[in-house]
């Protein structure tokens, strides 16, 4: 990195940009940048580390500064026309990635479901036993000059990427998401195929996935997962109330006994990758399980807090496979409660693509209740909605909207899940707000 320069991150309240911001600045290069004014979750961390954050306009640009676009904002954005018009260097965020990349000993996690819990779960570990920078998809980054590791979360998104050269590599599963850039399951597979192409010295993938088992590469490739035919198995798994245990075999060799304080088939599959790459960069285990035991969690991951008699659950889960693994860990750690789902569909394209699946999906709740459909800047409309999605669900499926959220009053001593990758926290908070002061007046 060049200490010379200011950088300037367009969009810097982004998940992944906000925490490549941190990075940046925990190497001690000048950083700042601009957004939209409303508050994001990730604003907290960039204000704790007095990183500067602008509203933005094309006067905020200086002669001298070195310009990382975020991927949602095109050439004709202001601020970024204003940099063409002055001659500045201007990067897209996955070509500072892979400048960090080159650094160190490198591990991408991708997939289409659970990188980012997978890679907090990564970074968190080899914190604990080596220096290690790392970038996470909720906003989380630290960079450590010397380090020696950098865990990082790998975006298929737009083949972003492709860009990336990493020594490992983290497959946790292929699907199809992401319609309106993905022509086809097809499509997806090639652009991990590239990836994995561009993987320097090892591929770990979970073996049970079809597609990722068709890949190929010119490294060696370690499956992980519960069958005999993975390199790396989890046996003997138990579920409980206060999380995970199982014995992990590489091949014949016994590794020994992991416990995790956390829920559900996925999050048992995203520590044996942990623990596989761990293994393979000859890692202490015992260190590992130490370090697997304290892990609190990535932002906006199955996190829970009691309000009145009630349990609610914040997820990012936008895609049906993962609103299935956040509901099995849900009903892991709460056997004995019902289980009611709030959605908020994320995106028209997927909406379409997948609704049979997300009814499917959600119907593994005891009941559902939907939010109107988050667009994005790229797709702001579409010829479907919440309503329509509702129509296949077999166990409810009614709309709520923020003024009226009332009807999860009805529920007592139960367990709320609210999934989304949009504005959902917004009526998380109202349900919340709701529920305190009926608690209060009871009381």
């Amino acid at each position: 990195m060049k200490m010379d320069t200011t950088y300037y991150f367009v969009g810097i309240k982004g998940t992944g940009m906000s925490a490549l911001a941190l990075i940046l600045h925990d190497k001690g290069c000048q950083v700042l940048g601009s957004d939209i004014d409303k508050y994001t979750f990730t604003q907290r961390g960039l204000e704790d580390a007095g990183i500067e954050v602008l509203s933005f306009s094309e006067d905020n640009i200086k002669p001298g500064m070195t310009i990382i676009a975020g991927n949602a904002f095109s050439k004709d954005h202001e601020e970024l026309q204003k940099a063409q018009e002055l001659g500045l260097e201007i990067l897209s965020y996955p070509d500072t990635v892979e400048m960090i990349i080159q650094e160190t000993t490198s591990i991408a996690v991708a997939g289409a479901h659970g990188k980012t819990s997978t890679t907090g779960l990564l970074a968190h570990v080899l914190s604990g036993v080596a220096p290690t920078s790392f970038l996470v998809g909720d906003g989380s980054g630290k960079g450590i000059p010397d380090a020696r590791f950098f865990v990082f979360e790998a975006d298929e998104y737009r083949r972003h990427f492709v860009a990336y050269h990493p020594d490992y590599t983290i497959m946790t599963n292929i699907d199809f998401d992401h319609p309106d850039y993905f022509t086809s399951l097809e499509d997806v597979c090639d652009a991990f195929e590239t990836l994995a192409m561009q993987t320097k010295k090892g591929i770990f993938m979970w073996g049970e996935d079809d597609n990722l088992r068709k890949l190929t590469a010119d490294v060696p490739i370690y499956y992980y997962g519960t069958e005999e035919s993975d390199d790396f198995r989890a046996v003997n798994i138990k579920r409980s109330t206060k999380g995970s245990n199982f014995d992990v075999y590489h091949h014949d060799e016994f590794l020994g006994n992991y416990d995790i304080p956390m829920f559900g088939k996925h999050n048992v599959l995203n520590s044996l990758a942990v623990i596989a790459v761990s293994y393979l960069d000859k890692v202490d285990q015992a260190e590992v399980k130490a370090e697997l035991v304290t892990f609190k969690g990535v932002k906006r991951r199955f996190t829970e807090k009691k309000v009145a008699d009630m349990v609610i659950i914040d997820d990012y889960a936008h895609h049906p496979a993962e609103i299935t693994a956040t509901l099995d860990a849900a009903r892991q750690q709460y056997p004995n409660k019902e289980i009611i789902a709030v959605f908020q569909p994320h995106t028209f394209s997927r909406t379409i693509a997948l609704q049979d699946e997300f009814a499917t999906s959600l119907d593994n709740a005891d009941q559902v209740f939907l939010i109107d459909i988050f667009g994005s800047a790229r797709e702001k409309a579409g010829k479907i909605t919440s309503a329509d999605l509702g129509k296949k669900i077999k166990k409810g499926g009614t709309v709520l909207t923020e003024d009226n959220m009332s009807p999860l009053l009805d529920y007592k001593d139960a367990v709320v899940v609210f999934m989304g990758a949009g504005d959902i926290q917004k009526y998380e908070y109202e349900y919340e707000k709701l529920l305190s002061n009926l608690s209060l007046r009871n009381n």
